[in-house]
């Protein structure tokens, strides 16, 4: 059973999300600030932390930044703030997700158990896709039960977007992604990876495709 942690200085809203969150099936902690929000995720086991924005010093931005730079969970921001902006600011700290208040209890779950998904399928060492089966301790994909060995960032795109089926990644998520932030490349590196992709596993052996979404990046869709 996961464990969210809600982060609000608001009371009533924290009991509100924790009643449908553990209605859910989730267990709920609760902080009121950020010095008490920072010290359940360093002394408890966390595995999703709902933050508000505008909770006492430090504020929900700098929160993030310090669970970002000392644990490996997802974020959903909470805020009354709207402005785009605000919503860039929050992802640029690395969190996944942005709800406006005041929201739906019911979106909320499902944005979280979304969150919960995606990091558990992202964090995991085997994925499966299709009739691959990656191994990312190894750098290996296993086709029909047949091993191979491609080349890492071919395998680390491939791991990226099989980790969410259906997803749509921009060019620039999958390049920092799987050649970091500091890439001085093109987007037609990607391009050439994504072909070599396509030709050594073909759909029909394969059970899945690569699409290219037109002005967008790409998506994994299993076919089978």
């Amino acid at each position: 059973m996961a464990t969210i942690l809600v982060v609000d200085d608001d009371e009533r809203l924290r009991e509100l999300v924790g009643h449908f969150l553990t209605k859910a099936g989730l267990t709920v902690v609760e902080a009121a600030d950020g010095p008490r929000a920072l010290d359940a995720v360093s002394t408890s086991i966390v595995d999703l932390v709902v933050l508000d924005v505008m909770i006492p010093s430090p504020n929900g931005w700098e929160v993030c930044r310090a669970i970002k730079r000392s644990r490996d969970i997802p974020v959903l921001m909470l805020t009354a703030k709207s402005d785009i902006v605000d919503k860039l600011k929050g992802f640029e700290l690395g969190a996944e997700d942005y709800l406006v208040k005041p929201f739906s209890p019911p979106e909320l779950v499902v944005r979280v158990k979304a969150l919960l998904k995606r990091h558990k399928i992202e964090t995991s060492q085997q994925l499966t896709v299709g009739r691959l089966a990656l191994d990312k301790q190894s750098y290996q994909v296993s086709v029909d039960g047949r091993t191979l060995s491609i080349p890492h960032k071919e395998f680390d795109l491939l791991f990226k977007l099989a980790g969410s089926p259906g997803r749509t990644f921009s060019r620039e998520q999958l390049i920092e992604s799987v050649w970091g932030p500091d890439f001085f490349g093109n987007e037609r590196t990607l391009d050439v990876h994504i072909n070599r992709l396509r030709a050594r596993f073909p759909e029909a052996g394969c059970g899945y495709k690569i699409t290219t979404v037109r002005g967008l990046g790409y998506r994994l869709e299993a076919t089978e």
